[in-house]
């Protein structure tokens, strides 16, 4: 028995990284948006942990009175965090193709009395706000959810102030993660450069001005 227990222990890592291969190998072929009944599985004490809210707000450059616009908000945790960092004087904007993830964050807004955060249902493709609306834009582990992301790109810098910033955050335990330099030379063939690079292989964070 304890043989057998020592045994399936054992295995755990190596079936984890099975599986981890064979999503990656799934979603790099398949790119679609996460499912809304995944987000409070991904929203785990281990990403918090590797990742704080807070500080990851912080860590994209976000201040007190900026318009920010949040792309992929999950279960709204780290949307909460950005609104307290951006005060009452500032706005967070966050959009999800999928209304059942909106729910989840209006949900969370309402349980922590938060009222500087607007939630909406919205396409990448064609964002529905005017140019330059937007001091910063970013997005955590969701870029490579998205299919044709030239197009998400080309939205992203119009709606974008002149030198406002474009911030992705990337986990490698992330079936999407990218290497940080395949990121970077794509998000370089736009008009963008890059600003700042945080981090390591495993979470890194590229913060782009645009231009």
């Amino acid at each position: 028995m304890i043989k057998i227990i020592l045994l399936i222990i054992l295995s755990l890592p190596l079936t984890i990284i099975i599986l981890h291969t064979i999503i990656r190998l799934i979603r790099f072929f398949y790119k679609f948006p996460m499912p809304q009944f995944l987000a409070n599985i991904i929203d785990n004490p281990l990403r918090r942990k590797i990742q704080p809210p807070k500080e990851t707000g912080l860590r994209h450059g976000i201040k007190s009175g900026m318009n920010v616009l949040e792309v992929g908000p999950g279960n709204g945790r780290y949307t909460v965090e950005a609104a307290k960092i951006v005060g009452p004087n500032g706005r967070i904007t966050t959009i999800d193709i999928e209304n059942k993830m909106i729910e989840r964050v209006i949900k969370r807004m309402e349980t922590e009395n938060i009222a500087n955060i607007n939630a909406e249902v919205a396409n990448v493709y064609k964002l529905p706000y005017q140019d330059c609306s937007f001091d910063l834009i970013y997005m955590i582990a969701v870029f490579n959810e998205i299919p044709e992301q030239e197009k998400a790109l080309t939205e992203f810098h119009r709606v974008l102030k002149p030198n406002g910033l474009l911030v992705f955050s990337e986990l490698f335990m992330d079936p999407d993660y990218p290497l940080s330099k395949t990121l970077i030379k794509k998000v370089q063939s736009f008009p963008f450069k890059l600003k700042e690079k945080i981090g390591n292989f495993f979470y890194y964070t590229l913060k782009f001005e645009k231009i």
